[in-house]
C-alpha cells in the first residue's frame, strides 16, 4: 500500500442486486418446488365411503326438528278470538306465543308433533276460559322460513361460514360457493359430519380431481345438516410470488 494514500473500503452488494437475487430463488422452478414440499406436509383425510348420499344417489333429509329462530305458519280452524297472525317466529326459549292460549314450547318437535301439542294446548286453554267452539281445535303447521339447518365451510376459501342448506346441496356446490383462493389445496379437502360424544367420527374424503376433470361422483357427497368441510391451503403468496405469477 503506497502510503497516504486512503484505505479502500469493501464494496457492499447494491439493493439491486439483493432484489435480482431474490427474485430468482422465487423463480417459477424454485417456488414451485416450495411449494409441492409444503403440499406433501399437508396430510389426506378421510375415507371414501359408496354406502353415503351422494350426487345422483341422494337421499332425502331427516325428519325436519323445529329449532330457534324458524318461522312457522300456523293455521287453525276454526279461528279463535282475537286470532290474527299466522307466522310465527319460534323464539330463542323454544317457545311461540299464541295469544289467548299462551305460549307453547315446539323445539325438537317435527311438524306433526306440534300440530298436535299446539291443538292440546288450545282445546285445554279454551275449556278453562269456557269456551265452547264449535269443534275441537285443529291445527296445521308448516316451516316457511327455516332457519336453524346449516352446513359449514372452513380452512382457506374466501367465505368461511355457515350456508343455509336446503337439501340438495353437494360437497362441489358448497366449495364453488364458498370459493377457492389461489393457495387452497381442494384436493385435499375433506368433509366431517357431527355425531354425539362416545361415536366414532365420520371423515370423507373428497376427491377433488376426480370431481372436476372426470366428473365422477362418487365423492361429490350430498350435504346433510351440520356438516363441515374443510379445504386446507398453503401459506399465502408474498408479494415478489405475487408479482411474478407465483
Amino acid at each position: 500500500m503506497i502510503a497516504g494514500m486512503p484505505h479502500a473500503r469493501p464494496r457492499r452488494p447494491s439493493t439491486a442486486l439483493a432484489v435480482a437475487a431474490l427474485v430468482l430463488c422465487l423463480a417459477p422452478g424454485c417456488a414451485q418446488h416450495s411449494r409441492r414440499k409444503e403440499v406433501d406436509r399437508i396430510p389426506d383425510r378421510g375415507v371414501i365411503d359408496p354406502a353415503q348420499p351422494r350426487e345422483l344417489d341422494k337421499t332425502t333429509m331427516p325428519r325436519y326438528v323445529i329449532e330457534p329462530p324458524d318461522e312457522l305458519d300456523v293455521t287453525i280452524r276454526p279461528a279463535p278470538p282475537d286470532w290474527i297472525q299466522n307466522s310465527i317466529v319460534v323464539q330463542q326459549d323454544g317457545m311461540i306465543d299464541l295469544g289467548f292460549a299462551g305460549e307453547v314450547y315446539v323445539v325438537g318437535l317435527s311438524v306433526g308433533e306440534a300440530e298436535h301439542r299446539i291443538a292440546q294446548e288450545l282445546n285445554a286453554a279454551a275449556a278453562r276460559q269456557g269456551q265452547k267452539p264449535e269443534q275441537p281445535y285443529k291445527v296445521s303447521v308448516r316451516v316457511t322460513n327455516p332457519q336453524s339447518k346449516f352446513y359449514y365451510v372452513m380452512g382457506t376459501v374466501n367465505s368461511q361460514g355457515r350456508f343455509p342448506i336446503k337439501g340438495n346441496e353437494t360437497a362441489l356446490d358448497a366449495i364453488l360457493l364458498a370459493g377457492l383462493k389461489s393457495n387452497s389445496l381442494p384436493e385435499k379437502s375433506y368433509l366431517v359430519r357431527p355425531h354425539p360424544p362416545g361415536q366414532p367420527d365420520t371423515v370423507l374424503k373428497i376427491d377433488w380431481c376426480a370431481i372436476r376433470e372426470r366428473g365422477d361422483t362418487l365423492t361429490n357427497y350430498q350435504l346433510l345438516p351440520g356438516d363441515r368441510i374443510v379445504v386446507p391451503g398453503t401459506k399465502p403468496p408474498g408479494l415478489i410470488s405475487t408479482l411474478i405469477g407465483q
